[in-house]
């Protein structure tokens, strides 16, 4: 392997109107790219122009194509560097300078992928103690959604070395697993991470993945519409929250609230967060609040195309006029502007009724009220006042999301993050999620799988997918239950179990029941470093995981692989966090015998660990928990 030189390599001269697109973003100055496979270079020139790149020596050209797309593949190329990778073209010309080669992860997820250095447990330490290291770089792909896969990066990225400058802003659980996994990997280790709080898996996938499982037909077709005609597909949607309600309140058409039907109440003048206006029913209410505000015009005004505005709602609006929808925007720090035409408007009283759907924290219709008002073409403002409000009752199944939802729509994060990054060459993927979609655990499984199918497209076929398992949070079990988080664990265990080349870092013996978001993440690096090295085929185990469950006279034998050492019961000379089930499950005590734990009792089925912070006390010699599991009894 080359020795690493220092950082003496100045950018070569780039032309300012191709620097962010002839070269795609992610091959910028110290830049890490993936060793020992053919490396895709690529970028955006003008249709048909002869583009000339150069990298390690060798030196290929490429035509791009009607849209402008190029690609050129160079010889695979061992761990070393500093090169330099450039581009020309006869629009212009861009480089990457001080590029080295070794493994590119991507990192992505929600929030505790997301989560930093320096927002994680012992971060003073790592970011003024921690030793410098040029050979772990990490690039933080800007925030950016969309309906549509986007081109260019939002913001070009930048990469950005180990020091203690950069370090504390770095993705914790990203950066610790490098850092682990370089002890036995010895190359330079490159990090793109790409994450946001609170998202769905769904809105990483492509809509073909997302075909591919069933079930988004609907939500891709109207997100499709969305960018051949908003107003038809906000319409639509309109439709289907009309759809959501009516499913609740069968037979009470005549108080639908987007007609402004039904009973409301004056809400305080200005609105702002709901929790604080003092209404009991309120101070600690996540869910819907329908607003309505009414406007008298002239039948000239009617006549008139017009702006609806509403302001900042949190989290996500379904807007109405005169019961049609209108709008549906996620983030309660956009304002909400939505365009009528011709017609919308009627001469008279107009009822404008606002769907205010709140997931977390505060809720409501947030910002200066001077900006929720009509504007006419002409110029005049009608300001929307004198809002009145209904509380949505909390039964039966939450308000769907808008298939455009930031967060919680289709495609929408993977249109804005993952589309940009093209086919940069990647080593493996570490993906930390599965929160969000607690509660939907019998769809994540296939989703994952067909998530991490998708990821590993152009590709090397065997990349590892390495998952980290979710965390402790939330509810301890008095009695065996019903328990969401304990179930979406379960998914994600499963969905590993059925691909050849995925990982899973248990992590339920380091979360907080009280915080979704653990500062524990050097463990959690250290665990899919684990899983890294093991998909790899390396003599490690990544903690006891079962295999099956057997029926022995009037007992279970529960057989565990990947056993570190020995089988261990905590605190105890009998193990404990076993459940039995029929119809109904129950505890069960269990003996430790070899590799296998001797259940009393007999069942159906065998869970384990089985709560959203689980009491249990298997762990093997090496100290890695038994992972949560449901298996049938054979």
């Amino acid at each position: 392997m080359r020795r690493f030189a220092p950082i003496l390599l100045a950018a070569l001269a780039v032309s300012p109107a191709s620097a962010q697109s002839l070269l795609n973003g992610l091959f910028s100055d110290h830049a890490i790219v993936q060793r020992d496979r053919p490396l895709p270079v690529f970028g955006t020139a003008k249709p048909g122009e002869t583009v000339t790149a150069s990298f390690a020596g060798q030196t290929l050209t490429a035509k791009a194509g009607a849209d402008g797309a190029w690609r050129v593949d160079f010889p695979a190329t061992p761990a070393g560097g500093p090169y330099q990778i450039t581009a020309s073209a006869p629009s212009g010309s861009a480089a990457a300078a001080d590029v080295l080669v070794g493994d590119v992860w991507l990192c992505s997820g929600q929030s505790n992928m997301e989560m930093q250095v320096g927002a994680s447990g012992d971060a003073w330490n790592q970011i003024n103690n921690g030793a410098a290291n040029d050979t772990i770089r990490m690039v933080t792909v800007e925030k950016a959604d969309g309906r549509a896969p986007a081109a260019d990066f939002k913001k070009p990225p930048v990469w950005k070395p180990t020091n203690k400058d950069n370090v504390g802003a770095f993705s914790a659980a990203c950066f610790y697993f490098a850092r682990e996994l370089q002890k036995t990997r010895k190359v330079p280790m490159g990090l793109v991470h790409a994450s946001w709080g609170g998202s769905g898996i769904e809105a990483w996938m492509t809509p073909a993945a997302l075909r591919k499982v069933g079930g988004y037909d609907d939500a891709i077709a109207t997100l499709e519409l969305s960018l051949k005609d908003p107003a038809a597909a906000n319409r639509r949607w309109g439709e289907t929250i009309k759809g959501w309600w009516t499913a609740k309140h069968p037979g009470a058409a005549a108080t639908a609230p987007w007609t402004g039907g039904g009973a409301w109440t004056a809400a305080p003048d200005g609105l702002g967060v709901w929790e604080r206006w003092g209404v009991p029913a309120l101070a600690d209410f996540n869910g819907v609040v329908w607003f309505k505000a009414q406007v008298e015009l002239t039948a000239a005004q009617a006549r008139q195309t017009a702006t609806l505005a509403v302001g900042q709602v949190d989290d996500m609006d379904t807007t109405y006029l005169n019961g049609v929808g209108v709008g549906a925007t996620s983030g309660g720090w956009v304002d909400r502007d939505y365009p009528l035409a011709a017609g919308a408007l009627k001469a008279g009283k107009n009822t404008i009724v606002v769907s205010a759907y709140d997931t977390y924290a505060n809720g409501g219709m947030y910002g200066d009220p001077a900006k929720r008002a009509l504007t006419l073409a002409d110029g005049t403002k009608l300001p929307l006042t004198a809002w009145t409000y209904q509380i949505e009752p909390r039964v039966g199944p939450d308000q769907p999301r808008a298939p455009w939802d930031t967060l919680a729509g289709v495609s929408t994060l993977y249109n804005g993050m993952l589309a940009p990054m093209g086919p940069y060459a990647y080593a493996g993927v570490a993906w930390y999620q599965g929160e969000t979609n607690v509660g939907r655990d019998q769809t994540y499984a296939p989703l994952l799988n067909a998530f991490m199918a998708e990821r590993r497209q152009g590709q090397a076929a065997d990349i590892p997918f390495l998952v980290v398992q979710l965390a402790d949070y939330g509810a301890f079990a008095e009695q065996p239950g019903t328990f969401a988080t304990a179930a979406l664990r379960d998914a994600q265990r499963r969905a590993v179990v059925a691909d050849g080349h995925a990982g899973l870092a248990v992590t339920h013996d380091i979360g907080n029941p009280l915080d979704i978001h653990p500062g524990e993440k050097q463990e959690v690096g250290r665990r899919l470093a684990l899983a890294a090295r093991r998909v790899y085929g390396e003599a490690v185990t990544t903690g006891p995981e079962v295999v099956s469950a057997k029926r022995v006279g009037d007992t279970v034998v529960v057989s565990f692989a990947q056993v570190g050492g020995r089988l261990v019961a905590r605190g105890s000379d009998r193990v404990i966090g076993f459940e039995l089930c029929d119809a109904t499950c129950r505890w069960a005590d269990g003996k430790i015998d070899g590799n296998t734990v001797v259940l009393t009792g007999v069942g159906t089925k065998v869970r384990f660990a089985w709560a959203d912070s689980p009491t249990f006390n298997l762990f093997d010699a090496s100290g890695l928990p038994a992972g949560p599991f449901e298996v049938s009894v054979q």
